[in-house]
């Protein structure tokens, strides 16, 4: 997900973090040859991610949220 474009603005010195964690365990999986996996965050945790375990798997958004970003976008 690219956060700062959802949000309409520039990227945050936490996305420019996050990035680079990202493509860091991203180049380690590939050294390790672990294919078929994802990068993805889990609290504050960066964890990989079998494709096959989320094929066809929807996680929708809380609607809880809709209303709190109702409050800060307006």
């Amino acid at each position: 997900i690219f956060g700062p474009m959802q949000r309409g603005g520039s990227p945050t010195a936490f996305d420019r973090v996050l990035a680079t964690r990202f493509g860091v365990k991203a180049a380690e999986m590939a050294n390790d040859n672990e294919f078929g996996k994802m990068v993805s965050l889990n609290g504050n945790r960066i964890v990989t991610v079998a494709l096959a375990e989320i094929i066809g798997q929807v996680k929708p958004v809380d609607p809880d949220l809709y209303d709190i970003a109702e409050v800060f976008l307006g």
